[in-house]
């Protein structure tokens, strides 16, 4: 029996999101109940809450070579994005109406976009190659004089691409176009520096990187023109109005100084289960294929489709023998459709269907890859062995 080998369970979904680190827990549990104070009250509550607010924008700006007057807080990514991508328009759009993304997107991304396009807007997508890469000619070529902004994330979610963003925010430097990147999930991973990567507009996530859910920021380079898209009291500079979550806040900023401190040895462990797990799949696994660019990618992402297979069936496989996995990113997961980013990079519809994202954390052991070799194997021969597409019983 399979489920003989399973000790514990296993995650492997960091992608989708992470647990908090209890250093974390422990950083936030006293602005609950001891420390309450709303930062925007004059008295001495709120003015000590409003000194510990700074204090986390600071700490964040310096790990991104920000000023903390760049950091705006918000409540998540998707909020993020869409105060990006509209708050950009609405606030160039006499400068033009031509916007540039990537055709991998996150939804959020994608969907605010679309959105755009229908209040008049011209949104063209750009192609990446066959391991997700946007080539940065292809945005040079695309830029027009009426172009007022160009989204491309930093590593994708569901093939853990890396994107060639310093070169194509040089060019959007150079054109005097806004430069946005996503990167949800690389912020805390692999290092990022605003200034050298001539980012215009950053977004991050705090679940994303072991801190709480309900919290996220965008950079907002000083000088950079957009509209607010809350209305109220002018919380965050006038572009979220809100009273801010401060014990999330407080948790983010931890999260964000535990990352920076433990990175590079972090990157590396990770690399090395990543690196041990992709090669066991392909070598023990026939008609298995890797997606996403074999050397470019987060060190935590490994995504991988199979023939003959479908995805959610592997999902709900390894689900019953206390594996956590996905096929895709975790907002769009539920939905039937195969993913956009993997037709993007050239799969057929059947084949995306067939793919499988196992994503590692700080949690993740060699015992853990150990096991979902095993494991593995045996789930996508069962589903072979009873699936109509299979022409060898074999495989």
């Amino acid at each position: 029996m399979i489920k003989s080998i399973m000790i514990k369970k296993i995650y492997l979904d960091y992608a989708a999101t992470t647990p908090v680190d209890k250093r974390v827990v422990k950083a936030m549990l006293p602005y609950f109940t001891e420390e309450f104070g709303n930062p925007a009250s004059l008295h001495s509550f709120g003015q000590k809450a409003k000194e510990v607010l700074e204090k986390s924008r600071e700490t964040i700006a310096k790990v991104l070579n920000a000023e903390a007057q760049e950091i705006v807080f918000t409540a998540s990514a998707t909020e993020s994005n869409n105060l990006a991508l509209k708050g950009i328009a609405l606030a160039n759009s006499n400068k033009g109406k031509h916007i540039i993304i990537s055709s991998i997107e996150h939804d959020c991304v994608l969907n605010s976009a679309k959105w755009l396009s229908k209040q008049g807007f011209e949104v063209e997508k750009l192609s990446v190659d066959k391991y997700g890469l946007v080539d940065p000619a292809e945005v040079k070529k695309a830029l027009k004089r009426n172009t007022i902004l160009v989204a491309v994330m930093h590593a994708n979610n569901e093939i853990g691409t890396i994107e060639p963003i310093i070169e194509i925010g040089k060019i959007c430097r150079s054109k005097n176009v806004y430069f946005h990147t996503d990167a949800a999930q690389s912020f805390g991973k692999i290092p990022l520096d605003v200034q050298k990567m001539n980012i215009d507009l950053l977004t991050a996530s705090s679940h994303k990187m072991y801190g709480p859910k309900g919290v996220a920021l965008l950079f907002i380079k000083q000088g950079v023109r957009i509209e607010p898209l809350l209305h109220g009291g002018g919380h965050e500079f006038g572009l979220r109005s809100s009273t801010v979550n401060l014990p999330a806040i407080v948790g983010f900023t931890k999260a964000v100084e535990i990352c920076q401190k433990e990175m590079e040895e972090e990157e590396s462990r990770l690399t090395k289960l990543r690196d041990k797990l992709i090669e066991g799949v392909l070598k023990k696994i026939p008609n298995s294929h890797l997606n996403g660019h074999p050397e470019k990618r987060l060190p935590n992402n490994a995504n991988f489709w199979f023939e003959f297979v479908e995805g959610e069936s592997i999902v709900m496989q390894l689900d019953s023998y206390g594996i956590a996995g996905s096929t895709a990113s975790a907002c769009s997961s539920p939905k039937l459709e195969p993913s956009h980013v993997l037709l993007a990079c050239g799969l057929r519809p059947e084949q995306a269907h067939g793919s499988l994202r196992l994503s590692l954390g700080r949690w993740t052991e060699k015992e853990d890859i150990d096991c979902v070799l095993k494991i593995l194997p045996m789930i996508i021969r069962k589903l072979r062995e009873i699936s109509p597409f299979t022409p060898l019983r074999n495989c």
